[in-house]
């Protein structure tokens, strides 16, 4: 096995982790990390399956409350109500992705419009910060459907690359009135279903047979997501606690004005 393609999984794997919670956009930074490593995953499958381990972070770090949900489900009214908003919030992006999905992939993934979304969604979160929102649903227990449908119709917007699923659903989140804190940890428990979801249609559309190397990858890759992920979400919670999300704005739009420079100078392709 090359060193040098373990390192560059290693690297790509901290990406994804350090990304995937933090309203930067994951699927971006792996877009850009990719072209600027060379690594050229089979199919795209090393970029769906090392999601995995972020979801794995979520699963560690919430498992008390996804514990609690689940043993209460037959008869606990506050589990089966939790347990739903999550499921009708995921239900907008199911629909859209599996009709969309091909599309998506194919016109998208490109640095033009992960720069792009880098910028506006950056503004857009600079807009929000100047409003002020009117908290009334304080706990991921106190959102109500007809809300978590909203979250799940914001989170969407996510599927363009640069927009960022966990800014789209927080912002959302804030927009219809959620406490920071809860709109962060609905975000986090969205990104179950979600990222299983997609990665279930990533690799049923591949179809890719996988090499005793590409596994050694992808081992990689995910233990590298899920160690990143545990760190970065722990941080950004105790951040959102005390601060806004004035620093992630302003990263994506110097990000994306950055990006858009590499690429008109053609250090970096704009090739899906």
């Amino acid at each position: 096995m090359d060193f040098v393609m373990i390192l560059k999984a290693l690297l790509m794997g901290v990406v994804e982790g350090a990304t995937e919670f933090l309203p930067v956009s994951s699927t971006g930074h792996l877009i850009i990390a990719g072209d600027l490593l060379g690594f050229a995953a089979r199919d795209n499958v090393f970029e769906i399956v090392i999601q995995t381990g972020a979801i794995f972070a979520v699963v560690l770090l919430y498992f008390g409350k996804l514990w609690q949900t689940l043993v209460g489900l037959p008869k606990d009214g506050t589990a089966q109500k939790f347990a739903l908003s999550v499921v009708v919030a995921f239900f907008p992006a199911a629909f859209l992705g599996v009709l969309l999905h091909d599309f998506i992939k194919e016109a998208l993934f490109n640095v033009t419009t992960v720069s792009v979304a880098l910028i506006v969604g950056g503004f857009v979160m600079l807009a929000v910060e100047k409003v002020n929102l009117k908290t009334t649903q304080l706990t991921v227990d106190d959102i109500t459907l007809p809300t978590a449908f909203k979250i799940g119709l914001f989170q969407c917007i996510a599927m363009i690359p640069g927009v960022s699923r966990s800014g789209a659903t927080i912002i959302g989140a804030l927009l219809l009135g959620v406490e920071r804190k809860a709109a962060a940890e609905f975000s986090f428990y969205l990104a179950i279903p979600t990222l299983v979801g997609a990665a279930v249609l990533d690799l049923a559309k591949s179809g890719t047979e996988l090499l005793t190397s590409d596994l050694v990858l992808i081992a990689v890759g995910l233990a590298a997501a899920f160690v990143s992920a545990v760190i970065v979400i722990k941080a950004f919670i105790a951040w959102l606690g005390q601060h806004g999300f004035g620093i992630f704005a302003w990263y994506r739009i110097v990000a994306g004005i950055l990006l858009l420079v590499l690429l008109s100078a053609g250090v970096i392709s704009d090739v899906p």
